[in-house]
């Protein structure tokens, strides 16, 4: 990122963690502990093919663009990070005269990292891709890169991550947790539902109704009213592949409160939600949700409901604020039109129908927020810094929580020609 949007957002709190170990290629390992003291830009980091993670200490470490990383631009490793190799993607650093180096094929590949919740990347990996080779998984890579033998990523922390870190999610405990409740719940699909999701995908919010704690998720909805781009359930391009399965069901509404009013009574800090990465729209099914939290509101006035939306259709919205809606977390990449209608291909709705459910969410006393998708290259430009803060003004959000897009260049760019210079600069390396 430029800056810009750091200045907006920042609230660094760095977490350090226990060094790594790191191993140096044969030819680096000849060079002096003076050369590394006088060298004190970050180096360049590569996966071998056997998966070990190694620096190049003759190269410096360049983010995607050819932009030199600085030590300014990066934050050791937080805890909770996976390293991922980027297969048939060769690394890419920068020798100590400027010239630009592609490491050989026979090294390895471009390694980069792919960050916990809480943790916002600014810039992306650098590599150059080898011709003919199969679209990457949809996931937020992130630059990564190494200072006096530890890794370091270029990301900022922006929320408190204690509540999604992996550790709070033991595996053997969530399994056992997973068994009593379908057992407990035989017949409830949601629960069937967010099982798999809780042990295939990892969902937190979907593990969160087995520990019985924090936000809950309740999938409702397996169609939808837009074409992300960046989708993680259902893709129309036939060499994407989705990294989730779509919702293929609609529960009943004693599907939805048999699990959710327990949850709101008993739970830590309870809120269910509705709207999750597994499923489309849930505004979608209004009506059933409409019905559902009446019903949860007759047996209890506990905990938080929440409802994650494209805020499509004010009216729909407005009879869930009527309902007994507390919360409204809407999703967004712009508050600019033209790079929002881009991105979301928005089906018989438009911008100014999402401004206007948040302004309703905003005189109804309906506490509303965003899901802002950012990408390093296009949220952090000028024109798009301007038009969100107009956004945060004029529709009286109160909470903005940004989250990494977990999509592919290549996939934006085929679909958003709108991007303008910075996107379309990409297509050919992607």
């Amino acid at each position: 990122m430029n800056g810009l949007l750091e200045r907006v957002f920042q609230r660094l709190h760095l977490q350090r963690i226990s060094k790594p170990q790191l191993k140096a290629c044969s030819a680096c390992k000849e060079q002096t502990s003076t050369t590394r003291t006088i060298m004190t830009n970050p180096y360049l980091v590569y996966c071998t093919p056997a998966g070990e993670i190694r620096e190049e200490v003759r190269l410096r470490a360049l983010a995607f663009g050819n932009q030199p990383l600085a030590a300014a631009h990066l934050i050791p490793l937080p805890d909770g990070v996976t390293l991922s190799m980027m297969p048939d993607r060769l690394a890419v650093g920068e020798k100590p005269s400027g010239e630009r180096q592609v490491m050989a094929r026979s090294r390895g590949w471009a390694a980069a990292a792919l960050l916990p919740i809480g943790y916002t990347r600014t810039h992306l990996p650098a590599y150059e891709k080898v011709p003919g080779t199969e679209p990457l998984p949809f996931f937020g890579y992130s630059a990564v890169a190494s200072m006096h033998g530890r890794l370091y990523v270029a990301a900022i922390q922006t929320d408190d991550p204690r509540k999604w870190h992996p550790r709070a999610f033991a595996r053997h405990t969530l399994e056992r947790l997973v068994s009593e409740k379908r057992a407990a719940y035989p017949h409830n699909r949601i629960v069937a539902q967010h099982a798999h999701c809780a042990l295939d995908y990892s969902c937190p919010t979907a593990s969160n109704l087995f520990f019985g704690r924090w936000e809950m998720a309740i999938a409702v909805s397996p169609g939808c009213n837009a074409r992300c781009v960046g989708c993680i359930s259902k893709q129309e391009e036939e060499d994407l592949i989705s990294p989730q399965d779509r919702l293929t069901f609609i529960p009943t509404v004693n599907e939805i409160v048999e699990v959710a009013v327990p949850h709101l009574e008993q739970a830590e800090d309870a809120i269910v939600s509705f709207g999750q990465g597994c499923e489309g729209e849930p505004l979608l099914q209004y009506r059933r949700i409409e019905q559902a939290i009446k019903a949860m509101r007759e047996r209890t006035d506990k905990g938080v409901i929440n409802i994650n939306t494209n805020a499509s259709n004010p009216r729909w919205l407005q009879r869930l604020y009527d309902a007994g809606l507390d919360t409204i977390r809407a999703s967004t990449i712009s508050g600019h039109p033209q790079t929002y209608t881009a991105y979301y291909r928005p089906i018989g709705y438009s911008f100014e129908d999402v401004k206007a459910s948040l302004r309703r969410a905003r005189d109804a006393g309906v506490y509303s927020s965003i899901n802002l998708l950012c990408f390093p290259g296009m949220i952090d430009r000028e024109r798009e810094v301007e038009a969100l803060l107009s956004f945060v003004r004029e529709t009286g959000l109160r909470l903005i929580q940004l989250r990494n897009l977990t999509s592919i260049l290549k996939c934006c760019c085929r679909a958003c020609p709108r991007w303008t210079r910075w996107a379309k600069r990409w297509v050919c390396a992607l």
